[in-house]
């Protein structure tokens, strides 16, 4: 395959293992899929020394760049699923807001919205075919060169996540910038939030159309809201995500793609998420696996949640963790991952090692019915 070919999204190879999409339809499998949030991240050598070529965001813009790292965890675990290397961060670029990655601070936003009148300097028409074509052509690349060994996740920040960002300037511990906005400028808060909505809309619709076979949603900052102040400013915005993706994507004539909203400490809205119209709620470890079925009632697939930390723990310990959790969840619709990101001090062997025994445990469990 010459190397043009490589840049159109069409004549995909089959794809060899769609455990992760059945999974996710809550469909019979053969073993509990499993991936990683994060698994193209810093624990891996590999993925520290191509890093260190790029600054951060000129990474992020290189599509040869984000596919090699979206392949590298493939090459060492057997994951049932890949998720494309990018950032949320890309969508306020796109929208004319200036980030910069910082080392050791993380995203800095050098002029973030202070008042409601900064609403004038962001974008009121974003080109994402201009703004964010690197990223759909990573997908498109990456979704060749993974020659259909697994499918390919693509994402975005939710609506209330991006706005924290770019009102706090970067990451915070109170979120105290962004929620006074809610509290003393609801108006111009939701103008914010519907125009994140528009652009993310159009944002994962070219994702799909570029080759990414599931979506999902970070709803990162969650655990900063009260249950009042989710329903009001997370909650509708995500639900209005889902269905006019599915929209779209039924009228493009495309096919329908699972989606998975996360929403991290929103365990007070779990049975909000669980009718907002996406396939899978993914879990943080601050919910029990049980509680977590019966509060959803079977509406839904789950995700999740094992505590990240478990992996600093040996490999016997999380072989345990891993077996109670498939037990916790079940075999039928559930998808194993962590409860949130890998961290960069991680080590490899122990990703290693949860892998193998959800897959081990998984199997047992199944061939036990």
């Amino acid at each position: 395959m010459d190397k043009d070919s490589l840049i159109l999204p069409k004549g995909f190879p089959e794809l060899k293992n769609d455990t992760f999409l059945r999974a996710a339809r809550g469909e019979e499998i053969e073993h509990t899929p499993v991936w990683c949030m994060r698994q193209a991240g810093r624990y891996l050598p590999e993925f520290r020394e191509l890093r260190a070529l790029k600054d951060f965001f000129e990474t992020c813009r290189s599509p040869e760049a984000c596919c090699e790292l979206t392949l590298q965890p493939l090459r060492r675990f057997p994951f049932d699923a890949a998720i494309i290397f990018s950032d949320i961060l890309v969508v306020p670029q796109a929208m004319g807001m200036e980030v910069q990655m910082s080392p050791g601070k993380g995203p800095t936003f050098p002029e973030p919205l202070k008042e409601p009148e900064d609403l004038q300097r962001l974008k009121t028409k974003v080109d994402l075919s201009s703004e964010l074509d690197y990223v759909f052509k990573a997908i498109t690349l990456t979704r060749h060169k993974i020659e259909g060994k697994v499918p390919l996740i693509g994402f975005t920040g939710a609506p209330w996540t991006l706005m924290s960002y770019m009102i706090e300037g970067g990451g915070s511990v109170t979120h105290s910038k962004a929620k006074r906005w809610l509290y003393r400028y609801p108006e111009a808060s939701h103008k914010l939030l519907s125009q994140l909505t528009d652009v993310i809309v159009e944002y994962l619709l070219g994702q799909v159309k570029a080759g990414a076979q599931a979506l999902q949603v970070f709803e990162s900052h969650t655990g900063c809201l009260g249950p009042a102040e989710f329903k009001e400013f997370s909650l509708p915005y995500l639900r209005d995500i889902a269905r006019r993706v599915k929209d779209k994507i039924k009228e493009s004539g495309l096919d329908n793609v699972p989606m998975i909203v996360f929403a991290k400490d929103g365990h007070y809205g779990l049975e909000d998420l669980s009718e907002s119209g996406y396939e899978v709620v993914s879990l943080d470890w601050t919910i029990d696996p049980r509680s977590a079925r019966v509060r959803t009632g079977g509406k839904v697939s789950l995700q999740g949640n094992m505590d990240p930390c478990a992996l600093y723990s040996t490999k016997e310990r999380i072989s345990e963790i891993v077996k109670r959790m498939l037990e916790g969840f079940g075999t039928k619709g559930y998808i194993a991952n962590l409860g949130h990101g890998l961290y960069p001090d991680m080590d490899p062997e122990n990703v290693g090692a949860f892998v193998e025994a959800v897959h081990t445990h998984s199997r047992q469990l199944l061939n036990r019915k």
